[in-house]
C-alpha cells in the first residue's frame, strides 16, 4: 500500500514504515505526530483511488524523527576570458519523518 501526498508544496510517494526527508517543518517538534490531509492517490493492493485533485477522506500520519541539515551543494559561476569567478555554498534544512499509517 502506498500513497502520493503533498507535503510543504512537494509531492512524495509514501509507504508505511518508510522514512523520508522533507523541507524543514518549523512547527513540528521532535517525537510528535503530524497528519497530512493533501492525499492525491492511494493504491491499496491494486485498488487505485485517484482524487480530483485530492481525496477527501484520506490522511497520512507520520512521526517526526529529527531535524537535520543536508549535504553542502556548491554553485560555481564563471565567465570565460573575463576574470569572473564566484563560488557559493548552500545547505538545506530537512526534517526526517517516518510514515506510521495511511488511512483511506
Amino acid at each position: 500500500m502506498y500513497a502520493i501526498v503533498e507535503i510543504l508544496g512537494q509531492q512524495f510517494k509514501v509507504e508505511e514504515g518508510r522514512r523520508i526527508f522533507v523541507h524543514r517543518m518549523e512547527s513540528a517538534e521532535r517525537g510528535s505526530e503530524v497528519t497530512f490531509e493533501k492525499v492525491m492517490l492511494v493504491d491499496k493492493d491494486g485498488d487505485i483511488k485517484v482524487g480530483a485533485p485530492l481525496l477527501e477522506s484520506a490522511t497520512v500520519t507520520a512521526e517526526v524523527l529529527s531535524h537535520v541539515r543536508g549535504e553542502k551543494v556548491l554553485v560555481f559561476h564563471k565567465r570565460r576570458r573575463k576574470g569572473y569567478r564566484k563560488l557559493n555554498g548552500h545547505r538545506q534544512n530537512f526534517t526526517e519523518i517516518q510514515i506510521k499509517s495511511i488511512n483511506a
